[in-house]
């Protein structure tokens, strides 16, 4: 009695190197844009000032957050073994990696105030 671990799948690796290769830049970029968004409120003051710190702490730890979830996604679809049994969970991990930065960053977007 043998067990079978599923058949080896060659050239499946495709759509996880896609996703790789617009993952990493897209959230080098997104922290970078979001770790620069305080110097739009350099010039606030008073409450306004206040009202942005705190919108942006936690827009900032969200987007923190996202970013390592879609780093979590990558390694996951790169983690799973190379087998047609894992196919489609590797192609939703590769998928869903470049998606969260992109959502994550959106979100981010949405909740820090434009100073005036």
């Amino acid at each position: 009695m043998s067990i079978t671990q599923g058949t080896s799948v060659r050239g499946t690796r495709v759509g996880q190197l896609i996703a790789t290769v617009v993952t990493l830049p897209a959230a080098f970029f997104a922290y970078i844009i979001g770790s620069l968004t305080p110097m739009a409120c350099d010039s606030c003051n008073g409450a306004e000032a206040d009202r942005f710190n705190r919108k942006f702490d936690t827009a900032f730890t969200i987007l923190q957050v996202g970013l390592l979830t879609s780093l979590a996604l990558l390694l996951a679809s790169w983690g799973l073994p190379q087998t047609e049994k894992t196919a489609a969970r590797r192609a939703l991990f590769a998928v869903l990696a470049p998606s969260t930065v992109m959502f994550s960053f959106l979100l981010f977007t949405g909740i820090v105030p434009t100073p005036n």
